[in-house]
C-alpha cells in the first residue's frame, strides 16, 4: 500500500493513494472543503469496523437491513492532540440475532477491524449497540 499527499495551497491538502483515488483535507477549523486528518481518521474507523460487521452478519445470515456506525471521540487538548477516548455506536436494522450482532461487534473489535486495533493503543475504545428496530429477540 502506497499513499501520498500533496499541498493544494492555504491549509488544504490532497490525499492520493497509489490506484489514484484521493481525497482532500482540509485543516482550516471550519473544514469546509474536506475533512481533517484526525476527522478521516475517525471516518475510517466507523468504515473499517462497518465492513466487518456487515460481513460478519450476512455470513451468519442475518437479515440485516441497514447499519450506520457512529463514533464520538475526544482528543488530547495538546499536541500530538491524539484521540484518548472513542465511543462507537452502532444503529442496526433488521430482524436479527442479538447474539449474532454483538458477536459480529466483537469480533470486528477483537480480530478484525485494523483501524480499531491501531488506534486501541492510544484510545480507550467503547461499544454500544442500539435496535433501530425495537429490541431484538436474545
Amino acid at each position: 500500500m502506497v499513499a501520498h499527499s500533496e499541498w493544494k495551497e492555504g491549509k488544504l491538502f490532497e490525499g492520493i493513494s497509489s490506484n489514484g483515488n484521493t481525497v482532500l483535507f482540509d485543516a482550516e477549523p471550519a473544514h469546509r472543503q474536506g475533512p481533517s486528518p484526525m476527522e478521516t481518521v475517525l471516518m475510517a474507523l466507523c468504515g473499517c469496523t462497518s465492513v466487518d460487521v456487515v460481513a460478519i452478519l450476512q455470513k451468519k445470515r442475518q437479515p440485516l437491513s441497514g447499519l450506520r456506525v457512529t463514533a464520538v471521540a475526544e482528543q488530547a487538548g495538546t499536541p500530538p492532540q491524539v484521540f484518548t477516548h472513542i465511543k462507537l455506536t452502532y444503529a442496526v436494522r433488521g430482524k436479527l440475532s442479538r447474539k449474532a450482532v454483538e458477536d459480529a461487534v466483537a469480533l470486528s473489535k477483537d480480530k478484525y477491524c485494523s483501524v480499531g486495533q491501531m488506534l486501541d493503543k492510544v484510545a480507550v475504545i467503547e461499544h454500544e449497540i442500539v435496535y433501530a428496530d425495537g429490541e431484538p429477540e436474545p
